[in-house]
């Protein structure tokens, strides 16, 4: 039976304390290096889209970055498993802007984002055949509460302890308290992974410790992705927080500094393209212009059109300059032209 949250557990050890030091340093300089990129949006589009390829790659759904950044400038000639990725998107940015305007995190929102993954409004699960298997042996390894009252009644408890200021608990420690009970419940008939990772991003949002949802976990656990169920199960089983806890926070730290190594890298590219641009094409280089051809790494016409204010032909002729100058590479896809970043594209693929 899972108890209920806040626990009476010693979190004050040596070896947790050291680690606690070493991910919010981590954290802190993601979050100040962040926010002083030009174009925040060039953070968001990227990493939000690796975490959504990459939390869906942990539950078996693959897709390729190709695929997923072309999604995002035309669903129409992408497969369905990119469609089930990109929806973690939309459903990691409406949480985005709750918890930025209402500084809270309410069930009715984790509700909203379930819709958005799974596109139906089933809710919490109401029948009583749900168990967690082995995904090789196919042993049951875990067998959430069953009664919908039940589920209702940890959730409920579970919104209160995200939402209450706890002084003796570290909001780090916090999260990844939050983030196995969340699992422990497993309160949907699917897509709970995805759903408790997102949970993560909002939690720390909400904590002032991220100003945007740029920190994604879901690489690392795919790199250690048994000693993540062992670490659930072991919690469930014993009680004993402390494997798991060190588990999340070097989580924390090992994705925060191979973010930073990344956000330097489009950062000096960025640098490396303006410096050029304004060498080489200085009658059509603007700060609009660089940050749209990296705000994503297909762009199109009307990305131009709608953010530059300027006409299609004229669009299409800066866009074909670029191409000359070898700054994008122009591809036909059906009846449409993109114009991919290849510098950027082939950066973001090496670091994620």
């Amino acid at each position: 039976m899972i108890q209920k949250l806040p626990l009476n557990y010693n979190f004050f050890k040596p070896e947790i304390i050291k680690k606690l030091i070493k991910a919010h340093k981590a954290l802190a300089e993601l979050n100040w290096l962040s926010q002083k990129i030009p174009n925040q949006n060039i953070l968001i589009n990227s990493l939000s889209l690796q975490e959504a390829k990459d939390s869906s790659e942990i539950e078996n759904i693959i897709t390729t970055h190709d695929e997923l950044y072309k999604s995002q400038i035309d669903k129409s000639f992408v497969s369905n498993q990119t469609k089930e990725v990109a929806k973690y998107k939309d459903a990691l940015l409406f949480g985005f802007d709750k918890v930025k305007n209402n500084k809270v995190i309410l069930n009715g929102d984790i509700l909203k984002i379930q819709k958005i993954l799974e596109w139906n409004d089933a809710g919490f699960r109401t029948q009583t055949w749900t168990k967690l298997k082995n995904d090789q042996t196919w042993e049951t390894v875990y067998i959430p509460p069953q009664n919908i009252e039940e589920i209702k009644d940890l959730m409920t408890n579970l919104e209160k302890y995200i939402n209450k200021d706890l002084e003796d608990i570290d909001p780090l420690i916090k999260m990844a308290i939050i983030h196995h009970q969340f699992e422990s419940i497993h309160p949907f008939y699917d897509w709970n992974g995805r759903t408790g990772r997102i949970i993560n991003i909002l939690y720390l949002i909400k904590n002032d410790l991220l100003n945007m949802p740029i920190l994604y976990l879901s690489n690392y656990i795919i790199r250690n992705k048994s000693n993540y169920y062992r670490l659930l199960q072991e919690v469930r089983r014993k009680w004993v927080w402390d494997e798991w806890i060190l588990y999340m926070l070097d989580a924390i730290e090992k994705t925060s500094l191979d973010t930073i190594e990344m956000i330097k890298s489009i950062w000096d590219l960025m640098w490396k393209t303006k410096k050029s641009m304004k060498e080489r094409l200085p009658k059509i280089y603007s700060k609009d212009l660089l940050e749209i051809i990296f705000s994503h790494p297909y762009t199109k016409i009307e990305f131009l059109v709608d953010g530059m204010w300027m006409s299609r032909q004229r669009s299409s002729r800066y866009l074909q300059e670029l191409v000359d100058n070898w700054y994008m590479l122009v591809i036909q896809i059906k009846n449409s032209k993109y114009f991919v970043n290849i510098e950027l594209f082939e950066r973001l693929r090496k670091w994620l």
